[in-house]
């Protein structure tokens, strides 16, 4: 996405402050105004996904809209929290739905972390419960690195624009995604 097409990051700041502050009209602003964006990275998650999968990136980020508005309104920070929420609930999305199909005797429900850009290496598909399991160990191990997986892999950034939303240097965004990537190789176990 161009940054001409990105929305006014002062504008998305101003509407997360809205909707801390209990605009409830702020919440449903903020999803349409990042929905190409939000729509994108639902679309990274499905590109590593079987061959004619039912669920689409327009289904995913109406399913993460319902998600996101229903309850307690979560006090985001700022543009990045924003997105690494939304990236966690994306993957939620998935776990949810292989849970479902597995449950119904369906084909297993594999992603593939090999098949992005920057994606932890040597790594075939593995089970989204499994990976869950091991995002859940990277966030209590290193929130940091945690977030930067959820940004550069199932949200699909760049490393530029990880690194900006986080405020991290490159050298830092390096750091974390080489460490990122070799723990969750050592819990998902080497591809063969």
């Amino acid at each position: 996405m161009s940054p001409e097409d990105r929305p006014h990051a002062g504008e998305v700041t101003q509407l997360l402050s809205d909707w801390r502050s209990g605009d409830a009209e702020a919440g449903p602003q903020i999803i349409s105004l990042l929905y190409r964006e939000l729509e994108r990275m639902a679309g990274s998650y499905l590109r590593n996904e079987r061959t004619g999968h039912t669920l689409e990136p327009a289904g995913m980020v109406s399913e993460l809209y319902l998600r996101m508005m229903k309850g307690a309104v979560v006090p985001y920070q700022d543009r990045a929290h924003f997105f690494a929420v939304a990236a966690r609930q994306l993957r939620r999305i998935l776990v949810d739905y292989a849970r479902k199909r597995k449950g119904r005797g369906d084909e297993r429900f594999f992603v593939t972390l090999s098949g992005l850009e920057g994606s932890p290496a040597g790594m075939k598909g593995d089970d989204l419960e499994a990976l869950e399991e091991a995002m859940n160990e990277l966030e209590k191990l290193d929130e940091r690195a945690h977030k930067v997986v959820e940004l550069r892999f199932f949200a699909g950034l760049k490393e530029d624009e990880a690194a900006e939303l986080l405020g991290l240097s490159r050298t830092t965004m390096k750091r974390d995604w080489a460490f990122a990537r070799a723990f969750l190789i050592s819990k998902m176990g080497p591809s063969n």
